[in-house]
């Protein structure tokens, strides 16, 4: 758990270092920046609002506003907080100009809520993490041992399936399966 937010930290910092270079005029670390932000903003936005086209042209003039506007930019400490309030923001905007400008009473606006956004986004991260971790360790086994453990834990499969896929006795394959796991645990510690 730790590593994963010293990852997290590490990413931060490189990304207000990458968005310095920016203000300082180097166009390739705007480049940067949209390639490692524009699908997260994208799956930020899409929970906000179901117009993904309005959705398209905000994350577009985000973009487009921090390039003209990077000489009067303050300094980011948080560059993806930083875009995510920008889009949301953006958003909001369109949203209140779209309804100013429509015969639609406000009542009448469904609007996408934005709780657990961001919880959401750290718990995908995480899984995304575990699941680095977990194969990581499962290369650490025997191809028989890694087979063993997919098919009871992923697929789910009982003993008595295991051991006609494996062509072994009952009692091996239990010890397969807990051998491996002990083989695991110590990988992981």
């Amino acid at each position: 758990m730790d590593q994963f937010y010293q990852k997290t930290q590490r990413l931060e910092t490189n990304d207000v270092k990458l968005f310095n270079e920016f203000k300082n005029g180097n166009i390739a670390a705007f480049t940067g920046i949209y390639d490692s932000y524009i699908q997260l903003l994208f799956n930020y936005g899409a929970k906000l609002t179901t117009d993904r086209e309005l959705l398209k042209d905000c994350i577009q003039d985000v973009f487009v506003k921090i390039y003209n506007k990077r000489n009067e930019l303050n300094e980011v400490q948080n560059l993806k907080s930083y875009l995510l309030i920008s889009l949301k923001n953006k958003l909001c905007d369109e949203a209140r100009r779209r309804v100013h400008l429509s015969d639609v009473q406000v009542e009448n606006v469904d609007v996408v809520s934005t709780d657990n956004v961001e919880k959401n986004y750290l718990s995908r991260e995480k899984e995304k993490y575990d699941n680095a971790l977990l194969s990581r360790l499962m290369r650490n086994l025997s191809p028989r041992q890694r087979t063993a453990i997919e098919l009871y834990y992923f697929e789910e499969r009982k003993y008595e399936e295991i051991c006609t896929i494996l062509k072994m006795n009952y009692q091996s394959v239990r010890n397969l399966i807990y051998r491996s796991m002990l083989k695991l645990r110590s990988c992981a510690c």
